[in-house]
């Protein structure tokens, strides 16, 4: 992806957060970059909503495996490691578990029909399903489904299931430890003696 689009694509990122999570649905594939907008900084919660531990063990509750390595990878497809660490090592397919196995039925079963029907098409343009491909392969897949302006009745399945894991990847990602810290710089936790922003002007100061 070149370096222009991932900037732009990540601009368009940060921007819809700090317009809130409602907006997210309108969000294109994610590249990577730097910018960083005070907007985004101030959306992030208080408390980063953190993913389960890294221990070794860990099993997922509600996927099971090869649904788990597909969200693995399609998340870090959708936010990918740079010079800032990626959905996978934010282990934001571990939240996305974690989430799904609280959820009613008529949402888990909306997702794990969206990976089948990934896989299902994988299949049938490639011969083995979509963790088995190379990224190029993988990114041609997503490309179009990713797409807002994209109609064609036969990818509509695959359009509302990447809406979902793209918003399920954002919040997850920008709600881990990893995605306030090192790619946000929130800096909600730190202690402050003084507040510089604060009118100091004598005769604005209240006795």
């Amino acid at each position: 992806m070149e370096d222009s689009k991932v900037d732009s694509r990540r601009r368009s990122v940060l921007k819809t957060i700090g317009l809130g999570a409602g907006a997210m649905t309108a969000l294109p594939v994610i590249g990577s970059g730097s910018v960083r907008p005070e907007a985004a900084r101030q959306a992030a919660p208080a408390a980063a909503v953190q993913a389960p531990g890294a221990e070794a063990e860990w099993k997922p509750l509600f996927f099971d495996e090869h649904q788990n390595q597909t969200v693995v990878v399609l998340t870090e497809l959708i936010m990918p490691a740079t010079e800032t660490p990626g959905a996978k090592e934010a282990q934001v397919n571990r939240l996305i578990d974690l989430t799904l196995n609280e959820s009613e039925k008529d949402v888990t079963s909306g997702f794990i029909e969206g990976l089948a029907w990934l896989d299902g098409r994988s299949l049938s343009r490639h011969g083995k399903p979509f963790v088995n491909l190379s990224p190029e392969q993988q990114t041609a897949m997503l490309d179009p489904l990713a797409d807002p302006a994209n109609h064609n009745p036969e990818d509509q399945p695959g359009v509302r299931f990447f809406e979902r894991i793209k918003n399920y990847t954002i919040f997850g990602y920008y709600t881990s430890r990893i995605g306030l810290d090192q790619e946000l710089q929130y800096g909600g936790d730190d202690y402050h003696t003084e507040f510089p922003g604060a009118c100091t002007h004598p005769e604005h100061l209240q006795s």
